[in-house]
């Protein structure tokens, strides 16, 4: 039941809005949750922004977030980081870094050993969701899965969504990737992993029970959620379609045509 849930996880893109326009339904649902005592933490498998961008981002639509309000893809990748041998050993030298600059920036700033040139010390790569992508980049990535550097990526995500269409997004870059050199990622940190969920439970001292995970992303979001053991909600307004629920390995708690219509469908049954 809604009155159960006071940490509410909440996809972004597809979700809260598209394309830098804000759903109707968006405010009033975070307003609500606030009244009634809850906490809501945006997380998104979006790497290409930092968490201030994201706090500007939101404010030019009316949203009033706070840096701790985000969790992202880039901060599930620098905890994971974090907790690996070979970066605590600093087995690791260098790592090549295939994202946009807010992306290395971010990283650089946790104290990753970074790059974007490819050197013979070059020994990881670390891909995201990348608008600014060039052929070189894909070339050095090339190399480098080549040279058996460690490949870590930030989510698995086909496309991200605009409001003319789609883009290829970290998943689609990876998958071309693997095409050409027959390497997948050793690890995808973001959602479908359980590693945000637990992340975001664990920063707000939440039950499982207490918890819910709200996106447009069957394969992401709502699997994020069922991995971690939480409620989680479909939103219809994104990538997924109602038609796309028959076929799909994840099934949601609940499906929404929109975020605005989780307080009313828990009170119609309960």
């Amino acid at each position: 039941m809604a009155e159960k849930k006071r940490l509410f996880l909440l996809d972004m893109d597809g979700t809260i809005y598209i394309d830098g326009q804000l759903f109707p339904q968006a405010i009033p649902f975070l307003e609500r949750v606030r009244r009634e005592g809850g906490d809501y933490l945006f997380l998104t498998n979006n790497s290409s922004r930092s968490v201030d961008a994201y706090v500007e981002r939101l404010a030019g639509m009316g949203i009033q977030a706070r840096p701790e309000d985000f969790l992202t893809s880039t901060d599930a990748l620098i905890a994971h980081l974090r907790r690996l041998r070979a970066f605590q050993e600093q087995t690791f030298r260098c790592c090549y870094v295939m994202g946009t600059r807010s992306f290395f920036e971010q990283l650089r700033a946790a104290g990753v050993p970074v790059t974007d040139r490819l050197t013979p010390e070059t020994d990881c790569l670390l891909a995201g969701f990348d608008r600014e992508l060039t052929f070189q980049k894909i070339e050095d990535a090339c190399i480098l899965l080549g040279r058996g550097a460690a490949f870590f990526a930030t989510n698995p995500d086909w496309a991200c969504p605009t409001g003319y269409g789609y883009v290829p997004d970290c998943g689609s870059i990876c998958e071309m990737l693997w095409r050409a050199t027959g390497r997948r990622p050793d690890t995808v940190v973001g959602k479908p992993s359980p590693d945000m969920v637990y992340l975001a439970m664990e920063r707000f001292g939440a039950k499982r029970a207490e918890t819910v995970v709200i996106g447009d992303r069957l394969y992401t979001d709502i699997a994020a959620g069922a991995n971690a053991g939480v409620d989680t909600a479909l939103v219809l307004t994104g990538e997924a379609r109602r038609e796309d629920l028959p076929d799909s390995q994840w099934q949601p708690t609940w499906v929404l045509e929109t975020i605005g219509d989780f307080f009313t469908r828990q009170e119609a049954a309960g």
